[in-house]
């Protein structure tokens, strides 16, 4: 069972907690009494909290799996990269600012070939979280991705996006750069490049913020994440004037990757370990990795004109609209 330092638990992972708990105490018990074998209290302990991570994880509402996709301890860009390739060179810079560091790309080999990955990346702590800012790209963020972009067609290489941001970044120094032009360029670029666009949300898929890196091919939604126009308690806040109404916010938005891939706006649910992915770096990393192979193998052997023509009406045929007699 993977074990993971300073595990943090959610409100409904505490039964989890609790049996951590009796692991402990069990050993330390054990270790008091060495002539007493706990082995099989440990070992039934531990299938225990298998048993209810699965138990959890069959029973989430839309809000539990918000709060699932924004664990502190759920694996970033980064972490995924790391587990799925070799050979990561990250590439810095929009050429016309600076560096954002909450959008990360560069070069990887996946499976022996070469892919450009982007995403957005958070931190792991207090320093890296302000480093990173917390996962929201400024408008030089998104021109450094589309610069990648551009760069992985130039050499014929795919392109991997992952999602995962509570939006682009909403200040004033982001909106005097072009926050909404540079998101708007990407959407109009993405949609007509030649090569393979493979994008799977990991976390949060908020608003323009993932659009900006959202248009592909094959859209790819991991189980414990969300999608949608608005966050819970910004929606909250609007309607109700108040977040206290988050939770029913998350259930009418519809945002789960069940719901979405109902209305056509995701492709595949990509399964996660038992309690989320949190729990298995390596599993969920393992399992992410299958999808996008078989996506990019998918896709790989079509004509780049026709590849574009097949992903401009993809787009077209979203959404959902009535006309009205006049």
């Amino acid at each position: 069972m993977p074990q993971y330092p300073n595990r943090q638990f959610l409100d409904f992972e505490q039964p989890i907690k609790e049996l951590y708990e009796q692991i402990e105490q069990t050993k330390k018990l054990a270790e008091k009494n060495p002539k007493i074998d706990y082995s099989n209290t440990l070992l039934q302990l531990e299938q225990s909290i298998i048993d209810k991570r699965k138990e959890i994880t069959q029973n989430l509402s839309p809000w539990q799996r918000v709060q699932l996709s924004r664990h502190p301890d759920r694996p970033y860009t980064l972490k995924y990269i790391d587990k799925m390739t070799t050979n990561f060179l990250e590439l810095h810079g929009d050429r016309n600012v600076k560096d954002d560091k909450a959008m990360v790309g560069g070069f990887a080999e996946l499976d022996g070939e070469t892919v450009m990955f982007i995403g957005q990346q958070k931190g792991t702590n207090t320093k890296t979280r302000q480093l990173r800012n917390f996962g929201m790209a400024n408008p030089e963020g998104y021109r450094k991705a589309l610069r990648l972009m551009k760069l992985a067609e130039k050499f014929n290489k795919p392109i991997v996006t992952l999602i995962d941001t509570p939006g682009a970044f909403p200040g004033l120094e982001a909106e005097e750069r072009g926050q909404g032009e540079a998101i708007a360029r990407n959407i109009y670029e993405m949609i007509r490049l030649k090569v393979p666009v493979i994008c799977a949300i990991i976390g949060e898929g908020a608003s323009g913020g993932a659009l900006g890196i959202g248009v592909g091919d094959k859209m790819l939604m991991m189980e414990n994440t969300w999608y949608t126009v608005i966050s819970p308690e910004s929606c909250s806040s609007i309607l109700w004037r108040s977040w206290d109404k988050k939770e029913i916010a998350a259930e009418q938005l519809r945002l789960t990757a069940t719901d979405m891939k109902g209305f056509g706006l995701v492709d595949e649910i990509v399964p996660e370990p038992d309690g989320g992915a949190h729990w298995d770096y390596d599993e969920a990393a393992k399992i992410l990795k299958e999808h996008i192979i078989n996506a990019l193998n998918e896709f790989k052997n079509i004509d780049p004109q026709k590849r574009i023509e097949n992903r401009i009406e993809k787009y077209e045929k979203m959404g959902f609209w009535d006309i009205m007699p006049i």
